[in-house]
């Protein structure tokens, strides 16, 4: 043992005296080795005694150290260079590679009471009782009440462009329209297009010839025009940086070729044709669910039918398909399948058919779409869709094969072909269905503070850059060709465009 303050005896003492390098030196620090050839390196270490430094090894030490002096040194002409870079790399390190996008703003326009809540109180007014015709019109606007029903995306998007107060949102409201990158235009079309009821009210029946004129959707479809004309945004570049909402199939039918150019909110393009609509400049929305939706966990024991439908059996075009599915399914012992229309008892019993039902059945109806779907998603029942040409909203961030089954008309209406198909999946597989539905099934909630709202004001958000290009492009040409194309269409390229 060595004695304190004391050097072990050595029988052979070096001229050199020096204490002994700890029994397992730390590696060479990091900027050490950067700063010293690679050779030099490997020399020391080669040099290196296993008891003993020699004198080449203490002289290259003396010269290591001389050199970090030098270059370490305040006043080195390199310090302030190697401490800016050593500062920029520790700034590079905490921020962030790349910061969320500035939202696009938006300006909604102050359109006259009768776009907005004037539809509601009409809607209110046609399906009063006798003498209580007028009471709607003493409601304050804060306290009047969206009828609720499947198209209601339009009240949504309306309230939430009017919230005030924090947001996060892929939008940002502005008071000036000189500071707007898109303009939207709040007009409830899917309601206006329904406030007189197909059969009128027992007051409306007895009306005198007196009474104030039945409301007219296409009339306030023309004035809303008439007044939209006359903005100067709006004529600016032909609407082609407006929003409109129509998400009923007929919403805006008597104006929609002079829209064209705007951005449209639908559902589905089963009314529109191509120079109107496309997926390109348009936005797909879902529909707002009418039932309740399910509260419970993911399960299949619960579940004792294998599939639920219930709507109304005839319909037209497309929905023709339903009858003969209605023919080919409703003698299936574990199939619920039933002829319903709207009402407040046939949304109760379809909310006990899609909670307690493994699938749900989602054929077309007059248009590709409907809230079946969407309703069968909030249930967790996996849906089963028949419609050829069915467009789904937010396809950028969902995966509908991961949510529901798609089956060819042509193979759904083949006897036991859909039936012999969904007995076939697990149990296991239907969990899996229900877990990834539970995962999106926030996006079909309007109430959802992060639901479908949110994702269309994402996707109108995506539509800004392709419209401020087309923009640009307009404002530089000086002359169109006569031959009837035009290569800003941005609804569809003709063959003709493709040969060229």
């Amino acid at each position: 043992m060595w004695e304190r303050g004391r050097l072990p005896r050595k029988p052979r003492p070096s001229p050199i005296l020096v204490p002994p390098p700890p029994a397992s030196p730390p590696p060479p620090p990091r900027l050490l080795a950067f700063l010293l050839p690679r050779s030099l390196l490997a020399l020391a270490a080669r040099a290196m005694p296993s008891r003993r430094p020699s004198p080449l090894l203490l002289l290259l030490l003396a010269l290591a150290l001389a050199f970090l002096f030098l270059v370490l040194s305040p006043s080195a002409p390199s310090a302030s260079h190697l401490s800016s870079s050593l500062a920029s790399a520790a700034a590079a390190v905490s921020t962030p590679a790349s910061s969320p996008p500035a939202p696009v703003k938006i300006y909604m326009y102050d359109l006259p009471a009768k776009f907005t809540y004037g539809v509601v109180r009409s809607y209110m007014a046609a399906r009063a009782r006798a003498g209580a015709a007028g009471a709607a019109s003493a409601i304050p606007d804060d306290e009047l009440r969206y009828p609720g029903h499947q198209h209601s995306a339009e009240w949504w998007l309306f309230k939430d462009l009017r919230r005030r107060g924090p947001r996060d949102r892929p939008v940002a409201r502005v008071d000036d329209p000189a500071d707007a990158d898109l303009f939207y235009v709040p007009f409830f079309s899917s309601l206006s297009l329904v406030v007189n009821p197909i059969r009128p009210s027992a007051a409306a029946a007895n009306a005198s010839d007196a009474a104030e004129p039945a409301y007219s959707d296409e009339s306030t479809q023309e004035e809303l025009l008439v007044w939209l004309e006359r903005q100067p945004y709006w004529r600016r570049h032909q609407g082609r940086d407006h929003v409109f909402i129509c998400q009923d199939p007929n919403a805006l039918y008597r104006v929609v070729d002079r829209i064209s150019n705007a951005v449209l909110l639908i559902s589905d393009f089963g009314r529109l044709r191509s120079e109107q609509a496309s997926l390109v400049k348009d936005v797909i929305l879902p529909y707002a669910h009418r039932i309740n939706s399910f509260q419970g966990d993911v399960g299949v024991e619960s579940r004792p039918s294998l599939l639920f439908f219930m709507g109304n059996r005839y319909r037209k075009e497309g929905g023709k398909v339903r009858d003969t599915l209605f023919q080919v399914l409703e003698n299936e012992a574990d199939v619920i399948i039933k002829h319903g229309s709207q009402s407040r008892e046939s949304r109760r019993m379809a909310t006990r058919g899609m909670h307690s039902s493994k699938f749900c059945l989602h054929p077309a109806g007059d248009t590709p779409s409907a809230c079946r779907l969407f309703d069968a998603l909030v249930s967790l029942c996996v849906p089963v869709i028949v419609s050829d040409y069915i467009e789904l909203p937010f396809e950028d961030v969902i995966d509908y094969r991961n949510i529901s089954i798609f089956v060819e008309t042509s193979k759904a209406i083949q006897p036991g072909f859909l039936t012999s198909t969904l007995r076939g999946i697990s149990s296991q597989r239907i969990l899996e269905y229900q877990r990834e539905i539970k995962k999106v099934k926030h996006y079909f909630e309007y109430e959802d503070p992060n639901g479908p709202v949110n994702q269309i004001w994402h996707q109108v958000s995506s539509k800004a850059p392709l419209i401020k290009l087309l923009i640009n492009r307009d404002k530089r040409l000086v002359e169109r060709g006569t031959n009837g194309t035009d290569c800003s269409c941005i609804c569809s390229t003709t063959k003709e465009l493709l040969r060229k």
